[in-house]
């Protein structure tokens, strides 16, 4: 099966450089009328310019697709709209938003400034829900759209000194969870991708020979099978240096212990058997944590 996007319209943000660019370009090559979105601004958040987004937009006119530019900081749910309702304008729909903007403001917990925290959250969780909100009428609409959310294995597992970047990159998973199950009866998917790639966000996080092994491009096809009208709904992807990897939040089948005042003591005692992995489920919904814990109670009566 080829994967193309002909007639379909994508917005990308954070798309001037590094990984972003990749995703834009990839999209038009494949078909796609592109909206390039990027503030133009550092690594840390500083400054803004349309001249990144343009440049990319002058790329991908070159190659022969069509592409607009647009320079809205994604914290500005007003600049956000606008600059869907430009893509809307211009093309008549969107089919594809990539939620792919992001800053670092790195430090220990201990020394990190919590304005830098919450810029950092601002940016990457209420910047992608203002995204996801500025098309989520247009995808209900036409009853169609793929949002893809980037995550990071920092969100998922943790890294030192990214505490912010960490809250709100797994925050991006759980509204991924919930948008996936509201927008499935619009036939609106929504999934995470968690990209090992060197940008000039990675610049100095990691060895050269490992950056040079980690090139953006390598991430792609994980976005593109994402975006892809045959995607699935609610998975995390993770990819790096050409690797695709998969990654699931679990429940495990648990115990019961019951309301005894030596449960404390019982659950230290069997803390092993509850975070045994034998049987564990992938929930569909937040619901089944309670449907499993009550379901267990009710047994234990009999």
């Amino acid at each position: 099966m080829a994967i193309n996007f002909n007639g379909r319209v994508a917005i990308v943000t954070g798309a001037g450089g590094g990984l972003g660019r990749q995703h834009a370009l990839a999209l038009a090559a494949r078909g796609a009328k592109v909206l390039v979105n990027d503030l133009g601004s550092g690594v840390h958040g500083e400054g803004g310019s349309v001249s990144p987004a343009q440049a990319v937009v002058d790329e991908i006119r070159a190659a022969g697709g069509e592409a607009l530019a647009n320079g809205a900081s994604v914290t500005d749910f007003a600049a956000v709209e606008a600059m869907v309702q430009q893509a809307i304008d211009a093309w008549g729909r969107v089919d594809i938003l990539v939620n792919n903007a992001g800053i670092l403001r790195d430090k220990s917990f201990a020394k990190m400034s919590m304005d830098d925290f919450n810029l950092v959250v601002q940016v990457h969780l209420m910047g992608a829900a203002h995204c996801c909100k500025a098309v989520w009428p247009h995808m209900v609409a036409q009853d169609y759209g793929r949002i893809v959310m980037t995550t990071s294995s920092t969100g998922l597992y943790g890294n030192f000194g990214q505490a912010n970047y960490g809250a709100a990159k797994l925050a991006q998973v759980g509204l991924m969870q919930t948008l996936g199950i509201e927008g499935a009866k619009h036939h609106i998917h929504v999934n995470a991708l968690a990209p090992t790639a060197a940008t000039r966000m990675t610049e100095g996080l990691m060895p050269e020979e490992v950056l040079a092994a980690l090139k953006p491009e390598a991430v792609v096809p994980a976005m593109l099978v994402l975006a892809h009208e045959s995607a699935p709904t609610r998975t995390i992807l993770c990819a790096g240096a050409g690797t695709f990897e998969a990654a699931h939040i679990t429940l495990t089948q648990g115990i019961h212990l019951g309301l005894g005042a030596d449960v404390p003591e019982q659950l230290a005692a069997r803390l092993a058997e509850v975070t045994d992995r034998t049987g564990e489920q992938i929930p569909q919904s937040g619901a089944a944590q309670g449907t499993n814990e009550v379901g267990k109670a009710l047994a234990a009566r009999v």
